[in-house]
């Protein structure tokens, strides 16, 4: 490829909203193109580097004995309704309707369609295990996106799904995609860490995300270092530090005003007591009509995903300020455990035990009261639960030891869901002894736009990317200096055929029109592993200078030791 016929130049300028380095440098190197938000036009370099990481993927897919078939994009509204994801899906949905009035899901995930296809083939026993997968555009309306490829509203996905006979099958299956997920990254250039996580309404033990650790990560990873064993935020298990309690005697409970004071930093301020010793209450509706009422120290969120898994619902969302009005005549902020009506299931976290002498919202508008303390004005609970969102500083409770924490960008997922989908839609093979059985399944999926960000947020410097020779979109850029010269243009010309001719992909940077600062330059900026310049001194030394991307120093080599290092 000709640099000065390249769609998609490098650019100078743009704009300072774009904030992480991955975003800039896929911008400015003439790798990816905004369309509107979320949305990305991949350049002929970078449909490269995409196809690069696809081919990589597929190939130990294969190897893993997977197998690749491709899905509609749209997906009949029908299936989805019959899962029951038109209303609980964790994203939101995009729908239309054909001219025939027919309505479709955008998809978003693919679950549905590849249980549909196995449904129509009479399978049995025999003809299990088996992994289906593809690279399909997946369609998620975000209500935010960030980070230009980390997270957009439309992207390429490889998503398998692997059907089996039965639990103990599907663990073999689900440990050879651990194993084969590890090796792509690797061979992509990208060091993960296998990090615990949540596998969302269908529950279950086995979700693992691969984290890249990263200081630009969106995920906050805790470790526990003596088990070499990593939690995503949203289930690590948590124990507060204890709060030494210097009160000596029980004071007496009364209600205070604290007029529109909700926020528990300006309320401990307000009543002058430790934030530790205020309590945050809030209240959720579950499945089947359950009211849930949640409490945690001040200085603590209240953790959804654990709440959600202890409370044993289906789904939560938080109450409306109409049923919390309803419920205890108060506005919201001032909800507290205190003389709630029995039908509705109070947790506590464990950071709420061990306290004299603490504060409740009072169930009363900008009222708090103070001075609560167990048994005497509420019943100690039987148990104390961790539905509380895991923070630094807090402890392990299986080894006592304090987390270390990360922050980390997921390049992919792998979890199972069981009997979730074939249940649903009466997925079933035929069994050895005759009898229809439901396939056992899981799920594994990588995002190829957040792979290549990923690539680029841990492979660059100050000067642009360094990609890895299994991404990046050429092996060599050959750079042309001093194109006025007939014998120098001349010898770089013939050096660009002898590449092609090796099977060498070779960017040849042979504008005439730009100084040799501004070629460097841009070299440096698209991050091609290996740069070979020819000039008027190369060329009056009988030589070509070379130079590895990652590396200071370009040596002065001959074309023939350099095409040997290179092929």
């Amino acid at each position: 490829m000709k640099y000065k016929t390249l769609f998609g130049k490098t650019v100078k300028n743009i704009s300072s909203e774009i904030k992480t380095v991955s975003h800039k440098l896929l911008i400015k190197s003439g790798f990816i193109r905004e369309s509107t938000a979320g949305r990305y036009f991949n350049l002929p370099l970078g449909m490269k580097v995409h196809n690069k990481v696809i081919d990589v993927i597929r190939e130990q897919m294969n190897q893993a004995e997977a197998q690749e078939m491709i899905t509609p994009v749209l997906h009949p509204i029908e299936l989805w309704k019959e899962t029951n994801r038109t209303v609980s899906v964790g994203f939101e949905l995009t729908t239309l309707k054909d001219r025939r009035g027919t309505e479709f899901v955008l998809g978003g995930t693919a679950e549905e369609m590849f249980v549909e296809v196995v449904k129509q083939f009479n399978l049995s026993y025999r003809d299990l295990p088996f992994n289906l997968y593809q690279f399909s555009s997946k369609f998620r309306d975000e209500l935010r996106v960030r980070g230009g490829l980390l997270r957009a509203r439309e992207f390429t996905m490889k998503d398998a799904y692997s059907f089996d006979r039965d639990e103990k099958e599907f663990k073999k299956t689900y440990e050879k995609m651990k194993e084969t997920y590890t090796k792509i990254f690797r061979l992509l250039g990208l060091e993960t860490v296998i990090v615990e996580a949540d596998n969302g309404y269908i529950g279950g033990e086995y979700c693992h995300e691969f984290q890249v650790l990263s200081d630009t990560g969106e995920d906050l990873l805790f470790y526990v270092k003596s088990l070499n064993k990593y939690f995503n935020r949203e289930i690590a298990p948590s124990q507060a530090q204890k709060v030494a309690s210097k009160d000596e005697i029980i004071k007496e409970k009364k209600d205070v005003l604290g007029e529109k004071i909700i926020g528990v930093e300006d309320l401990a301020k307000y009543l002058n007591i430790p934030v530790e010793k205020t309590t945050k209450t809030l209240l959720f509706e579950g499945s089947d009509n359950r009211l849930i009422a949640a409490a945690v120290r001040g200085g603590y969120d209240i953790d959804e995903t654990k709440l959600r898994r202890i409370a044993k619902t289906s789904f939560l969302k938080l109450a409306s300020a109409d049923t919390i009005k309803e419920l205890t005549g108060a506005e919201v902020g001032f909800l507290g455990p205190l003389n709630l009506p029995k039908k509705v299931e109070v947790f506590y976290d464990e950071s709420t035990d061990s306290r004299m002498n603490f504060e409740c919202g009072a169930n009363k508008t900008d009222y708090h009261t103070i001075n609560v303390n167990w048994d005497r004005d509420l019943p100690k609970p039987t148990k104390f639960y961790d539905i509380k969102v895991t923070k630094e500083g807090d402890i392990y409770p299986e080894t006592g030891e304090k987390y270390e924490v990360f922050r980390g960008i997921e390049v992919g997922n792998i979890f199972q869901l069981g009997y979730h989908y074939s249940k649903l839609m009466n997925a079933t093979f035929r069994d050895e002894d005759g009898t229809e059985k439901l396939y056992y399944m899981g799920c594994y999926g990588i995002g190829i736009g957040r792979a290549i960000a990923t690539i680029v947020e841990k492979h660059h410097d100050d000067k642009g990317i360094i990609w890895p020779e299994n991404s990046a979109p050429f092996k060599v850029e050959l750079v042309l200096l001093n194109t006025e010269d007939e014998n120098v243009t001349k010898v770089a010309d013939n050096l660009y055929q002898k590449l092609r001719d090796s099977n060498v992909e070779v960017l040849f940077d042979d504008r005439a029109d730009v100084s040799a600062g501004e070629k460097l330059k841009d070299a440096d900026l698209l991050g091609i592993p290996y740069r070979v310049v020819v000039s008027k001194k190369t060329v009056a030394e009988n030589k070509v200078e070379y130079k590895k991307r990652d590396e200071d120093k370009a040596i002065l080599i001959s074309e023939a030791e350099f095409i040997k290092k290179i092929s």
